[in-house]
């Protein structure tokens, strides 16, 4: 029970912090990242998108694995 015990500020800093470094959000924006390089792979218009495909999919796999380590 070491994580359940977050200092709530109602309007300080930390309370601010805290819901900035959600998990929830983050997550979503490092998934829609992953869905949008495996669309850039997968897509036959532009070898533009293709090329920075990759990188875009690491970029949100490390994202992810980042923000997993994030509070609730």
């Amino acid at each position: 029970m070491s994580g359940s015990a977050v200092v709530k500020g109602a309007k300080g800093t930390k309370g601010t912090l805290h819901r900035f470094f959600s998990r929830g959000r983050w997550e979503a924006v490092a998934m829609t990242l992953i869905g949008g390089g495996i669309f850039m792979l997968v897509q036959p218009f532009s070898i533009d998108l293709y090329s920075y495909s990759f990188v875009t999919i690491l970029a949100g796999t490390v994202g992810f694995v980042v923000v997993s380590h994030f509070p609730e």
